[in-house]
């Protein structure tokens, strides 16, 4: 059998980045192949990710009583991490020991953002130094850096050895398509193509939550958002809790969650408040009711994924009004959304047949 190795930001503390590895991972191996997720290690990279994990909400820093906190989360998705299929450890800026594959999936994840604070500019991504036969993409992105600016030669000359790309938003498609010259399948984030990776952990530890209760994902709410989100729980007494992140607006705080927690935990609420592009992809996967506001870092992933699938009146804008926020907050997603998500998984079904055949 063909050796298939799996590139990406396997290591992020980041629930999405965790999943996504994970989905895609099981994913492949529903479809008869035993992938390795190829073990990048930097010392550097790290320290940054260690670093924004305990102190997310800078310029507001971490108190001395949620340090423990932020800490065993950390820990706990080291220990997640550590039961991926991976590869023997290698340098992420000197991968002259990395493993030989026959074929590389890049991706899913930001794997092709140059502005990313601490992956962003590394070559490896963008097919330097892979030791492989054939090297594709699986729903990468820049992600938010904007078709608008382009990048340079040296990048794109990268990308033009892909021997198959696909992504995940029309942002990444458009630098695709238009700087790097090559054609791009729009295919689904890893979750929202196999979903049946992340279910049978829906039941993890909801025992401690409260019933009624919405689900807080994300950091750094515009103060409109909160005050409207608080307006609309306590009118139908709902609890907020916050997961991964203190939020103060919120009525209780899971910091310490862990990727399989995360999963159990927006699988029992009762609806999705978020800033962050997974909280709207799990919303999907669970058709469960969500209120997401946009943020700069986040405008393009997420602006394309509602718009793909149809589901724009969960974003809210600044001066939204209580209406919008019940047909956001109260009301599942549409089913012409699940309608959407099937027939984008037909395509994305059929770019891997296509890069594994």
């Amino acid at each position: 059998m063909a050796k298939l190795g799996v590139l990406t930001f396997h290591r992020c503390i980041n629930y999405g980045s965790f999943w996504q590895t994970r989905c895609l991972i099981d994913g492949l191996r529903s479809r008869g192949r035993d992938p390795i997720v190829l073990n990048h290690s930097s010392d550097r990279v790290s320290r940054a990710e260690w670093r924004c994990a305990l102190q997310p909400l800078l310029p507001v820093r971490t108190s001395p009583a949620d340090s423990p906190l932020y800490a065993l989360k950390i820990r706990k998705f080291l220990k997640a991490v550590e039961g991926l299929p991976l590869s023997d450890a290698f340098s992420l800026d000197d991968p002259t020991g990395i493993e030989g594959c026959d074929l590389v999936i890049v991706g899913s994840d930001e794997v092709w953002n140059l502005r990313h604070p601490w992956y962003g500019g590394c070559r490896l991504f963008y097919g330097d130094s892979l030791a492989a036969r054939r090297i594709v993409s699986y729903a990468a992105t820049f992600g938010n850096h904007p078709a608008a600016s382009g990048i340079e030669n040296f990048w794109a000359e990268g990308l033009r050895k892909f021997d198959s790309i696909s992504v995940r938003d029309e942002n990444s498609k458009t630098i695709i398509e238009h700087v790097v010259g090559r054609e791009a399948t729009l295919v689904l984030d890893p979750c929202l193509q196999f979903p049946e990776a992340i279910t049978p952990f829906q039941e993890v530890s909801r025992n401690r939550l409260p019933r009624p209760y919405a689900a807080v994902y994300g950091h750094s709410f515009p103060n409109w958002f909160k005050d409207s989100v608080r307006h609309w729980a306590q009118a139908r007494a709902v609890r907020l809790v916050s997961v991964g992140y203190r939020n103060d607006w919120a009525d209780e705080q899971w910091i310490d969650a862990g990727p399989f927690d995360f999963a159990g935990f927006i699988a029992g609420a009762a609806a999705v408040v978020t800033n962050f592009f997974h909280g709207c992809v799990f919303s999907l996967i669970y058709s469960k009711a969500f209120a997401c506001v946009m943020s700069d870092y986040r405008w393009n992933k997420i602006h394309d994924l509602t718009q793909l699938v149809g589901a724009e009146r969960h974003v809210i804008s600044e001066g939204a009004g209580e209406r919008d926020y019940g047909a956001a907050l109260d009301e599942a997603p549409h089913p012409a959304i699940a309608a959407r998500l099937a027939e984008h998984r037909l395509r994305s079904q059929a770019y891997l047949d296509h890069v594994l055949d």
